[in-house]
């Protein structure tokens, strides 16, 4: 237990000094654009504070939010996720001011690109960049806003059990401060309007810290899931984060199955499997059961449909008799332009793929981490329309 716990502080410890490091810098380079534009006198300092309060509002927040101060740290992650979703935009776009006055100056195009940021002008194209970067935010708040209900159907190569399955897929919730009831309510409408066979939610249902779903009693929401088989989940990797034990708890709590390296076997003999997310591994040095293993005592002559947050090395789960794997985690990258690294990462990192006799799909989730915002895809429930040979 004790190396477990050095294993965890040690990732942490990693990753914040990551994060404080980009998120420092990135914003060095903000505020030496947006310096210009403080009022002059003593009052520059008052802005110049609260800017780098905002800048750091993020990592204040979930820090104190850590300490249980809920009512502290909610404006601070709220404030300091927007800015999160502003920091992308606002360095590209300087970026893209910099190189082109640095274009301007090596071949001499035009004047209006020849300014010091301190100009007049200089202050105008800050402006013009804060602008854009707030149309920017806001179209891509009601893509996170407004959910999508997005349909696939394909065939087994199996015989299906009643001929056909509708399964419901949710990646991604995030419930938190910043996906709260209202979200998680309408997703429950929109999910059981589908009088679905099975409801299968891959991961990452909690932002972090149960401290908010717990507060605001969001279980009660989640309990009132509804399909014919029942709802069946698994852990991603910000159930880690927090704290996996309880996540596992609250759920199975609310009427969700857990399967964690286990096994489900339906009624009518379909197999949903559950993988443990290889976070566990990578935070705890807890090895995670092979597929293999997992399926010594599931009979694959009939559909096993396999849960595994993380779409990692699909190639192999295709080597097995799994017939459908469905997984989350990647958002699509969530903004542009992080679905280029996203699609490299991963075989599929978004919609419906098949390898071999596997099918696969991958959703880029319901909610968000971090900002509330995305600018590449929209908020989604998939709904699978499965028939057999």
């Amino acid at each position: 237990m004790f190396n477990k716990l050095m294993m965890k502080g040690k990732t942490y410890m990693i990753f914040f000094v990551i994060v404080f490091a980009v998120n420092l810098l990135v914003n060095l380079y903000i505020f030496s654009r947006t310096r210009t534009i403080f009022p002059a006198g003593n009052v520059w300092w008052l802005f110049t504070i609260l800017f780098w309060l905002v800048a750091f509002a993020y990592v204040i927040g979930r820090f104190t939010e850590r300490t249980g101060a809920m009512a502290l740290a909610e404006p601070f992650v709220k404030i300091g996720s927007w800015w999160l979703g502003a920091m992308v935009y606002l360095t590209l776009l300087f970026l893209l001011a910099d190189i082109l006055r640095g274009i301007n100056g090596l071949f001499n195009l035009t004047e209006f690109l020849r300014f010091n940021w301190k100009s007049d002008n200089g202050k105008i194209g800050v402006f013009v960049v804060y602008s854009l970067s707030a149309i920017i935010l806001i179209g891509g708040f009601l893509n996170a806003k407004i959910p999508t209900v997005n349909r696939v159907s394909f065939e087994l190569n199996k015989p299906l059990p009643e001929g056909k399955q509708k399964v419901v897929l949710v990646s991604d919730i995030h419930l938190g401060m910043m996906i709260s009831n209202g979200r998680l309510n309408k997703m429950v409408e929109l999910v059981n309007r589908e009088n679905a066979d099975l409801v299968l939610l891959a991961g990452d249902v909690f932002d972090e810290d149960l401290g908010p779903v717990i507060q605001k009693n969001m279980g009660d929401l989640l309990k009132n899931l509804r399909a014919k088989h029942g709802v069946f989940a698994v852990l991603g990797n910000h159930e880690f984060y927090g704290n996996a034990t309880a996540a596992h708890e609250y759920l199975k709590n609310h009427n969700i199955t857990v399967l964690r390296d286990s096994v489900a076997i339906l009624p009518n003999g379909i197999a949903i499997v559950g993988r443990e997310d290889i976070t566990a591994e990578r935070m705890y040095g807890k090895q995670r059961k092979t597929l293999k293993e997992i399926l010594e005592s599931v009979d694959t002559g009939k559909p096993v449909f396999l849960l595994d947050h993380q779409p990692y090395k699909l190639a192999e789960v295709a080597e097995h008799s799994v017939d459908l794997q469905v997984s989350g985690h990647t958002h699509n990258g969530q903004m542009w332009p992080f679905n280029y690294i996203t699609s490299a990462m991963f075989e599929i990192s978004k919609g419906y793929g098949k390898i071999k006799n596997t099918h696969f799909y991958v959703s880029s989730g319901y909610g968000t981490w971090g900002p509330p915002i995305r600018t590449n895809s929209r908020a989604e429930i998939v709904v699978m329309e499965i028939s057999g040979r």
